[in-house]
Parts: structure tokens; sequence; C-alpha cells
């Protein structure tokens, strides 16, 4: 059944539906169902994923066979084949999960069958003691190499099972709360109590490899009040650790959690555990676990986070970098990390109230989360670069499609980071236009945002106690009485609202970026009612406490003046550089906006003039920023470059590649020495590339003139034939006219020790004649040697078209990072 009509869904973290727990977050956030986002910027958001991403993503969960990786477990279907990685359920899972939260807010029957009949799918595979794991339960002849020969072999650094776990739980929980069904939630908490028989102290003492399970088990905690499942959540972070052959950096395990104070390894898999550690500690009262998330994020703050918000500073292993070490072109910052930042940052306000966690939680949401998905809402990026030559596309689909399915569930999930609340305290997190029905303990109480942020500063406030009218009737021996009592429009309790850091000039909490002209910011200001407010500032926040009368209007404006950014000295990739930013927004260069489409030749005076100038006609309707800059290029044969000067213009980084492949960057160069000149034409830059692989985005590293600093140089691009070994592969190079050429070289991509790609065991040309390729006649022999360019000379020949061949060594594929032709 293809779902034609979704409708669009707003969550919060939790509501209805749920067990008393004995301890919890001192501050809770307000139920999504209670926030009604109305804007012009997330509103329109939100409904592209009702309406074009969640059916979207449906529809790929069964065209690529992820629904029917159940129906072969469950022999329902023949066949043992098996889609790519063992994780592939999630995908569904999530899906469900974020349909769901659509359900809690508005009824929508076709997608509530829908919903049924994957779960009876689901359910139908899953094992009578509860196992529900597809890859192993099909028993496939020939078996995926990461499940092991057993259950619960492998601590999960491949298998999955207790990942898969964690996403089902998080997804029966939502589809419990939108529809009060409990078919998902039986499914479940069977595969709950599986667990809760075999892991545990004198059981089995393993953790799993890739963190999900202990926040999916906190979730089923608060809706059934079962504390074997917090327990046990708690047992999967305590017996974390060395020991074990898969221990490690990698998956956080090369010390026990609380004695953790670095973030370190897969950055996905480090902020899953460090929110499920917040969980834990809300709800047991854990200080351990407090002190060590504490001093991580700490870490992560000030030494190791993009301006972006994004975390990963490396593809090797998807990880954090050292501290610093923040390249910008090779990126990862993967959207799923992105995600799990702002859950992880959500849970660090909840324990603490500190608007420093929502400033951090802020900037990802506006910059390298929202930039996971096209406009459209149906292409999608896996990591999030800061710089790109133009290798850098959306992709419809990838075959590890867990960062498409966690943009799926999450975007929903904005409305309820906006507020929250402990006793009469009530916290505004977020601005956006929004109508809220929020209960204190006081009584019950409307707020309206009305507001063009983040493109505007100004934000009005409008509070209005909720009229509330009780009936009480009592009965005696004779009479019955109906007495009817009305409360007063007016209400006491205490309005917190943040104040963004980058309001005061801040970008972020620590030493890591800062704004080269704070002392020029204009100062924000709070009026009640037309009259400058009285408050006092608490933890980030203007604390207003007062007894409310229905109608007061809070007018917030914040400056919403550019500002330049400039890192630590200590990032050597943002040396000599700026970034732009106005409000919460990041900008960068594209090329559709700038000369010649070309962005990484731009310099920027520091002291230049930067005009907003808001666009309703582009990119759906943003502010770009305007300013003059200049750009530099090459001539053939002289170093002398050719200066021009124009107008410079940036756009939000979130809308950038929503336009086809092209040059970007966050970090402007405002000295010549940062930038890098476009390059003159060469007979192999103007020549049309083809190879003996499909992935056409890898072409262009051949003769994009960019001269890596070694051979694992992942700031240029790079050609690679991974995972071949042993086999003879090419390139060619189709010129634009005949040339009588003479010599080549080529620069290697080489991985070692950890990656795939080693230089060749051999290469050698031939040149073109007719139909007929014939070798080049060498007059030096052919180099093969790592970290530098490798050249031969040959006989002259006049041709059309040059090939290379290279032999791969025998146990490693090769690449290439750049080929020339004299």
């Amino acid at each position: 059944m293809k779902i034609k009509t979704l409708i669009i869904a707003t969550l919060g973290c939790y509501t209805g539906l749920q067990a008393q727990v004995k301890k919890d977050y001192p501050i809770q956030p307000v139920a999504f169902t209670q926030v009604q986002v109305t804007d012009n910027f997330w509103a329109p958001k939100i409904r592209v994923n009702a309406e074009v991403t969640i059916p979207y993503t449906l529809e790929q969960c069964r065209k690529t066979g992820r629904i029917d990786n159940f129906r072969r477990a469950a022999h329902s279907i023949p066949g043992d084949s098996m889609t790519e990685y063992t994780f592939d359920d999630t995908d569904l899972y999530k899906v469900i999960e974020g349909a769901s939260y659509g359900l809690q807010v508005k009824k929508n029957p076709e997608l509530e069958q829908y919903l049924d009949s994957l779960i009876a799918i689901i359910g139908a595979a899953q094992e009578k003691d509860g196992y529900l794991y597809t890859f192993r339960t099909v028993n496939a002849s020939h078996p995926h190499a990461w499940i092991g020969s057993k259950r619960w072999e492998l601590e999960e650094d491949l298998s999955h099972e207790l990942y898969n776990a964690g996403h089902l739980y998080e997804a029966a929980v939502a589809h419990y709360q939108a529809t009060g069904k409990k078919s998902l939630l039986n499914i479940a908490t069977r595969n709950a109590d599986l667990l809760v028989k075999t892991f545990g102290y004198g059981k089995e003492e393993k953790w799993p490899g890739h963190q999900i399970v202990e926040t999916g088990l906190t979730k089923l905690y608060r809706v059934t009040g079962d504390t074997a499942y917090l327990h046990l959540a708690k047992f999967f972070l305590d017996v974390r650790g060395p020991g074990s052959p898969y221990s490690g950096e990698y998956n956080q395990s090369f010390t026990k959690v609380v004695d953790q104070h670095e973030a370190k390894g897969h950055a996905v898999r480090a902020t899953y555990m460090y929110t499920g550690m917040a969980d834990v500690a809300a709800l047991t009262g854990d200080q351990q676990y407090l002190h060590a998330i504490d001093d991580i994020w700490n870490d992560v703050v000030k030494k190791k986070l993009y301006i972006t918000g994004g975390i990963g500073a490396t593809g090797n292993g998807e990880a954090f970098g050292q501290a610093y070490e923040l390249p910008n072109m090779s990126a990862y910052a993967e959207t799923c990390a992105a995600i799990a930042n702002v859950y992880w940052n959500s849970r660090m306000f909840l324990l603490h109230g500190d608007a420093k966690y929502i400033d951090v939680l802020e900037r990802t949401l506006y910059n390298g989360l929202l930039s996971g998905v096209s406009l459209s809402g149906d292409r999608f990026f896996y990591p999030n670069p800061l710089a790109s030559m133009g290798q850098h596309q959306r992709s419809a689909w990838f075959g590890c499609a867990c960062c498409i399915s966690n943009m799926t569930r999450f975007l929903p999930s904005m409305p309820g980071y906006i507020y929250a609340q402990n006793q009469n305290n009530l916290y505004i997190n977020l601005f956006a236009g929004n109508t809220a029905r929020i209960n204190l303990p006081a009584g019950p109480v409307m707020i309206q945002q009305i507001t063009n942020y983040p493109w505007d500063g100004n934000i009005n406030i409008v509070v209005a106690p909720v009229k509330v009218t009780t009936t009480v009737t009592t009965a005696n021996a004779n009479t019955t009485t109906t007495t009817e009592t009305t409360s007063a429009e007016t209400m006491k309790f205490a309005l917190h609202i943040r104040i963004p850091e980058w309001a005061k000039g801040v970008p972020v909490p620590g030493d890591l970026y800062y704004d080269a002209d704070s002392a020029k910011l204009k100062k924000y200001t709070i009026l009640l009612n037309g009259q400058p407010a009285v408050y006092k500032m608490e933890k980030g926040y203007a604390v207003i406490q007062r007894t409310w009368q229905s109608g007061d209007k809070v007018s917030l404006s914040f400056p919403m003046s550019v500002q330049k950014i400039m890192a630590n000295n200590k990032v050597d990739a943002d040396k000599k550089r700026f970034a732009l930013e106005r409000g919460p927004i990041m900008y960068c260069l594209e090329g559709p906006d700038n000369k010649d489409a070309t962005v990484q030749n731009i310099v920027v005076n520091k002291n230049a003039k930067v005009s907003p100038v808001y666009k309703s006609d582009l990119l759906n309707g943003v502010t770009v920023l305007e300013m003059d800059g200049s750009s530099s290029s090459r001539q053939l044969n002289t170093n002398a470059l050719i200066t021009s000067t124009q107008t410079v213009t940036a756009i939000p980084y979130y809308a950038w590649a929503n336009r086809g492949p092209s040059e970007m960057a966050v970090w402007i160069p405002y000295e010549s020495s940062a930038a890098r000149p476009k390059p003159a034409p060469t007979i192999a830059s103007k020549a049309t590339v083809s190879a003996s692989i499909k992935n056409k985005r890898m072409f262009m590293a051949l003769n994009d003139q960019y001269d890596p600093v070694d051979a694992h140089d992942n700031a240029a691009l790079y050609l690679h034939w991974w995972p071949k070994k042993d086999t003879l592969e090419w390139v060619q190079y189709d010129f634009d006219q005949a040339y009588t050429i003479s010599s080549s070289k080529v620069y290697w991509y080489d991985d070692g020790p950890f990656g795939g790609c080693r230089i060749p065991a051999s290469w050698k040309l031939y040149y073109k004649k007719g139909d007929e390729w014939i070798p080049v006649v060498n007059k030096t022999p052919y180099e093969v040697v790592k970290d530098k360019y490798n050249s031969v000379t040959f006989e002259p020949v006049n041709t059309t078209a040059l090939r290379l061949e290279v032999l791969l060594p025998k146990d490693n594929s090769s690449g290439i990072h750049e080929w020339s032709v004299q």
C-alpha cells in the first residue's frame, strides 16, 4: 500500500499514557501535543516532512526490501536474500515512530491502518521467546558475516541486535502514545523481557557496540513503570568497558563510562550513549554519570564542535577527531550525529536548567541538522561538510539509510523543544511562531509567540491565563446544590526567557569561536506591555516573576547584526578566515550565487560591510548576505594572478546543495594566502573523464587541479576502486581536441594503515590511435611512490585520448588524487 497523504506532525518528548516514575528530570519538556507551530519557517518544513518525507521513506523501505526482511524472517515469502546491512530493520522502526508522532496530533485512519499492517508483519517475524532480529531468524543458507553463529555472540560492533531493539522500543512507545494500541508495544516488551532474562551480572555480561537500547529501555520504563527496564539500561552502561576483544575508543569502551571525560570514537554512538547516561542519571540519581557527561560536554563544545553545530570531524570511524581537529572539506558531521547532539543537549538542559545547552541545541538545529534534508524533502546528506568543490551532492537514498529515517522521525519533534516547565517556572527555549496551552500547578496558561524568527529578531510573547470554570454538585437528604466557581484571569508564575548567547556576541561557550566585533553589537531589549521589563538573569534566562493577566505581552528585540565569527588559532583549518552568522543562522558561499560559480577563490576584507537582503523567491524564502570582495584566477605559463572585484553573496548554510552540485565554503578567507585561485584551464581539466567505476561523482577528482598535502589528504578529492583488489582498472581522458603530449604525472591516494587503499602494484599509459589503444614508449620508468607526484615521460604522441591502466595490489585497493598531462 502506498501512502498518498500524511498529516503535519509535531512532536515533543512524552504525552499521556505514561506510568508514574519515582524520579525524573527536574525540568520537563512541554508535550508537543500542546504546541502548534504556525510560523513561516518551521511549519512548512514540518509539513514537507509529513507530506513528502515520511511517505517517501515508507515507499523506499518497501522498494529496497526492508519490509520484506520481516516477511522472509517470518517465512511468509520465499527466499533468504536480505538487504545490505544488519541494522536495516531500524529504518522501518524509525519511520513508524515519525508517522506515529503525526497521529498524536491529528487522526489519519489511512496512515493508522497502514501502520497496523506493518506492525503485523513485524510481529510475525518475532520468535516465541521475544527474539526479533530478521537477519538471524531468516536462517539464511549464507548468513550475513556480521551476525555471528549464535545470539549475542558479538558485542554489537557489527551485529546490531541491541541497536535494533532500541529503535524498536522508541517506535513502540510513540505508536502506543499515538493510538492507545499495544500491538507494537507488546512486541517491544516481549523483546525487552527477553533481554532482562538474558543480560545482567551473572548472566550475559555484554554491552551493545552501537548504543541506543539504553534510551529505548528508559522510554519503556516511563510508559510501563517496569523498573527491570531501567535497571537493564543502567547495566548496559555500567558493564561497558575494557576487557573485550571489541573494547576501544571507537565504541566508547576504552574505560568505564563514569571514567570518561573526553568525547572519543564514533560520534553517533557516543552521543546516543551520553543521552542514555543523562536519562539513567535523571531516573536513578547517579551522580557519577553527571560528572562524566558534564566533562565530556565541555570537551565537545570547547574543542570539537563545528560552528554549524555538527560533530564528528573524520570519516575514519565517523568519529570525533583530536582537540581542535576540525577540517572543513572532509568534515564528516553526520546528520545522525547532529540529531543525537540535539537529544543530548536537550537532556543536559533538563538536568541543569542552563541556557547554554539550548544555545548549542539551537545552533545545531538551524544549521548542521537542518542541512541534512533538502527543501523538497526527498534528497539527503549523510555527512555535512563545511566546504566543497562540487563533489558533494544530496542523494535520493543511501544503502545505509540511517540518516534519512532519523531525519524522518526527528523533524516532527521540533515543537517539543520550544517550552519546558518546572513547577511554576515556565521556560521559553526556542523562538518560533506558535500557540501553546501549558498546564502549570498554578493553572493552565496560553502562550502565543508572534515572530518572523530567524530572519527577524523581534518576538512578541502574549500570555493568557486560561479561565477555568469548576462545577461542584453536593447532595443531602432533602436537596441537591450545584456550585460553579470561575477562576480569575490572573496567575502567578515565573517566565524564563532564554537570551541567546549569539545576541551577546558569544557563538558557543568557551573560546573555540568568537565574534570579532562583539563590542559593536547593539544590546537586546525586553519590554513588558510596552515598558522596560523588570527581570533578573539566571543561568542565561531573563526571569520575569509576577502575577500575569490575560493579554500581557512581552516584547523581545534581539540585534540581528551580521557577525564575523573567528576560530581559535589552534584550529588550523580556519586560520585567516571568518564565518558569517546572523541570529541563529550560519551562512556559506555557494557557486550559483557568485561569479563563475566559484567560491574557493574569494577573499573578503574583515572590515567589509555586509548587508542582509530578504529574497522571497530564493530557496523558499531566505535572507542572503551581500558584501564586496575579490576573486583571483591563474593563467597558463605564469605565476601572475588575475584579480577582480565582485559582489559576494552568502546563503544560509542549511539551504546549500539544493540547486545541484557546486562549490561551497562556510569559512571565508580574509587574506589572499588562504584562498585558492581558480586554476587555469589545462588539457586534463578540459577533458571528459571516464573510468572502470560507476560512481561519476569521483571523476572530478582527477582533474580538479587541487594538489594534495599527502596521499591521505581527505580534504582533497580522490577517486578509488575500493573494495576491489588485485584487478586491472583504468581511468581515461577524452580531450576536447587532438594534442601532442609527452609526459604525465599522477598522485596516488593511500589511506593506510587503517583504510583499504594503497599505492598500486603498477601503472601504464595508453594513447588512442584510431580505434586502438597503443602503449606509450616511456623514456623514464613508471614511478610508484607514496606522498608525491609519480611522473613519466614518453616519446611524443598526437592523440585525442589517454588511458591510465592500474594494477591493484593483491591485498588492497588503490585510488588517485590527481592526474595531469603535459
